[in-house]
């Protein structure tokens, strides 16, 4: 019998064929592999951006519940799809983690929606008409209430009660400047305030004066608004939930998903906390206590209990971070800076002491909290940052480590750009800040360069040169002190365009995207479940109708939002 010898190829073949045979032999008798569960939500047809450098190109996003159950190409996810799947077909369009405006102030920035608008006005005659307009159409207003008026139309940068009368002068009438530092009020506002020419100037504040008479002119700077704010009939509970309301859809329409918020009274903490309680608080909110040079072992005790009690388990709202200030803004001179103002001898006041702010800074960092500091000058933001490394030395390591912040950063010295890295502090910043001055200024350059002068504006929003150090850079909008539209901020960030702007500042776009969101979740202590599109992460994402990541914006207004996931549910889509 003549036996046949198997070649190597051979053998390999037959030895597959058999385990083949079994496999199949192995199926008929062993029921099938249960199918995966269908999404709740595609998105396709994009280009997402995962904010993981060391993920591949994607152009689908698939939902289950609450969180992001995969990230991949279209055509493998589209399995997923079930007859109750909901699908957004990006068309294009950038796909990214929802965004985190790192610094706002949500309920003021709800409140001014149903205000006067007075941002982008060009002249007082607009100004007057705007306000007078609304007004009218607000006749059983007990005040006229208004935001958003720019320094430009006023000599010396300083409005008038008398020009405010010429629009309303029936009634109050108080009108924010757009930097949320300076109260523009009528006659009778100052009258129901009680504010008179022997009413002294309260502690980091100043109710400019006329200087023949010593009168009050109407324009009261910093702490000097708290006199009329406390004369105001205070808002309503109903009020307070409708601006809380309003404030969430706005950001809905905008692609923001979570907020960092800046200073938040014990009021405005229990209401947010009454939404998250019942559901309504949709939006992942952050929201930062209040301290200041008085701020003692009580108070921060006050502040650890009530953050244990909000817990960390339900990320829409969270605490454990405190705001301070430390100086007060350019515009209007109250920036604390290291030497003196253009053609002054005047470097701004800080709001606190250097031993006051270390004090308080040292003592809250003792209890674990996280702290914020207020400083737009380049002496406040040294102060900031001598009080985090004193309080670094003295203090042992909280257990969650340290991410301490300085909010604004406008100005800085040279030397202590490299310290945001070295001492690990956050650099929040804003990039809409950069084109305010040109906005709100009676010359061509504004009242910020104006006020800063050439030396110190070449050092202005320097957030490229402290991430180049290797320091953590978040992103936000301040609003209402500018846009809570993300997209003029991505476009400036990335051009820096502006005659205060600085083009060798301006960074890629990736890296502007992430500090929207990735870096701003490891900024507020959230960064393992949100901030990537990734799975497991929380699903908030923002489908944008455009690729800006290939097809850079042309002009600030050329990003706009498809639609806004929260929680895994469309929250808006654009009509």
């Amino acid at each position: 019998m003549t036996r046949t010898r198997l070649t190597p190829t051979r053998h390999l073949t037959r030895l597959l064929t058999t385990a083949l045979a079994g496999a199949v032999a192995l199926s008929a008798c062993s029921p099938a592999a249960p199918a995966e569960p269908p999404a709740d939500l595609l998105i396709i047809n994009g280009r997402v951006f995962t904010g993981d450098a060391d993920r591949g190109p994607s152009n689908a996003v698939a939902v289950r519940g609450t969180t992001i159950a995969a990230v991949g190409p279209t055509a493998a996810l589209s399995r997923l799809q079930g007859p109750a799947t909901t699908v957004v077909d990006a068309r294009g369009g950038l796909v990214a983690p929802g965004f985190n405006d790192a610094h706002l102030h949500l309920l003021s920035g709800g409140f001014t929606l149903g205000q006067v608008d007075l941002a982008g006005l060009a002249s007082l005659e607009a100004i007057q008409q705007s306000i007078r307009t609304f007004a009218a159409a607000h006749p059983d207003a007990p005040w006229v209430e208004g935001f958003g008026w720019p320094y430009a139309p006023f000599p010396d940068s300083s409005p008038t009660a008398a020009q405010l009368d010429a629009a309303v002068a029936d009634r109050p009438a108080v009108m924010n400047c757009y930097d949320g530092h300076s109260l523009w009020v009528n006659t009778r506002a100052l009258e129901a305030a009680g504010i008179t020419a022997k009413t002294p100037n309260p502690p980091n504040g100043e109710i400019v004066r006329d200087p023949r008479t010593n009168r009050p002119t109407g324009h009261l700077k910093e702490a000097a608004a708290d006199l009329v704010r406390r004369a105001m009939p205070p808002p309503t509970d109903d009020q307070r939930q409708a601006a809380l309301r309003a404030a969430v859809t706005h950001a809905h329409r905008l692609g923001v998903t979570s907020v960092q918020n800046a200073g938040t009274s014990l009021t405005d903490m229990a209401l947010l906390e009454a939404a998250r309680n019942s559901g309504d608080l949709a939006l992942r909110t952050y929201a930062a206590f209040r301290a200041h040079g008085a701020t003692t072992e009580a108070d921060a005790d006050a502040m650890v209990a009530t953050w244990q009690r909000i817990g960390d388990e339900r990320p829409t709202l969270r605490t454990g971070i405190v705001k301070m200030f430390a100086d007060g803004v350019i515009e209007s001179r109250t920036a604390a800076l290291i030497d003196p103002y253009p053609g002054s001898a005047e470097r701004g006041t800080p709001q606190l002491t250097p031993e006051d702010l270390t004090r308080v800074v040292t003592l809250l960092d003792r209890r674990g909290l996280q702290v914020q500091i207020h400083a737009t000058g380049d002496r406040g933001v040294q102060m900031a940052l001598d009080a985090f490394a004193h309080a670094a030395q003295v203090n042992p390591a909280p257990a969650r480590g340290r991410r301490h912040r300085i909010e604004h950063v406008e100005t800085i010295s040279e030397p202590d750009i490299a310290r945001f890295q070295a001492l690990g502090v956050v650099a929040s910043m804003q990039p809409m800040h950069v084109v305010l001055g040109d906005m709100n200024s009676p010359s061509p350059s504004g009242p910020w360069p104006d006020n800063v002068g050439p030396e110190r504006q070449r050092r202005a929003w320097a957030w490229r040169r402290i991430a180049r150090q290797g320091a953590r850079v978040v992103f936000g909008s301040d609003w209402p002190v500018a846009t809570l539209n993300p997209g003029p901020a991505l476009w400036l960030a990335t051009t820096r365009t502006g005659t205060a702007g600085d083009v060798p500042q301006a960074m890629p776009m990736a890296d502007v995207l992430r500090a929207y969101t990735s870096e701003a979740a490891w900024a507020s202590f959230d960064e393992s479940r949100k901030g990537l599109l990734a799975p497991g992460q929380l699903a908030d994402v923002v489908v944008l109708t455009s690729d800006v990541l290939n097809a850079p914006p042309a002009t600030p207004d050329a990003i706009s939002v498809a639609a806004t996931v929260f929680d895994g549910r469309v929250v808006f889509r654009k009509p």
